[in-house]
């Protein structure tokens, strides 16, 4: 658990009694492997920081094929936000790629954190921006790149992750084919 309020200091001041309160609210959650997190059409209700384990945010086609947004891996949170925040139904689903732990806040406990601790807000404003900025620089570089620059910058930047998830949602991320994926992998090697 003290992973989660290192992550949160990197963003805001927290006092020993705040951290303690945020770590009685949090509850351990498992995630099964191949389960959702959060589902499209339905409404999120908990936010989680991510212990173990790697989810994917994605979304289907009307033939059923998965497309890979991104990653969510250790030391991060997990959610649809805007489904979280503004109780609407989420476009995506949150999937389990591996096994996962999670610690899980409700939207009752995390709204209750926001009106007890006064820079709840900030942390969390910080923490979207942040996050909001990386995806969108990693976006815009690879509208650029061909497949295999883009394969290496995601080797670069999440050293271990394509060990980690199927080469189909990885392909997929890189808007690529399985195939494609694969023989770019070979080349490198």
């Amino acid at each position: 658990m003290q992973e989660l309020i290192t992550y949160l200091l990197q963003f805001g001041y927290l006092d020993v009694p705040q951290c303690e309160l945020i770590l009685s609210k949090a509850r351990w959650k498992s995630v099964a492997k191949g389960a959702y997190f959060s589902e499209a059409g339905k409404i999120s209700r908990e936010i989680g920081y991510v212990t173990d384990g790697v989810f994917r945010v994605c979304y289907y086609d009307k033939t059923g094929d998965g497309f890979t947004r991104y990653f969510v891996y250790e030391n991060r949170f997990v959610v649809d936000m805007n489904s979280f925040r503004d109780e609407l139904p989420s476009a995506e689903y949150i999937e389990a790629v591996t096994d996962c732990q999670v610690l899980a806040f409700s939207k009752e406990d995390f709204t209750e954190l926001s009106s007890v601790i006064p820079g709840w807000h900030d942390i969390f404003f910080k923490i979207t921006s942040y996050v909001l900025e990386n995806k969108l620089r990693y976006t815009s570089n690879m509208l650029v790149q061909d497949a295999q620059t883009r394969y290496l910058h995601f080797l670069e930047h999440y050293p271990g992750l394509s060990n980690r998830v199927p080469l189909s949602m990885l392909a997929s991320y890189l808007g690529i084919t399985p195939s494609s994926l694969s023989r770019i992998r070979k080349s490198i090697r």
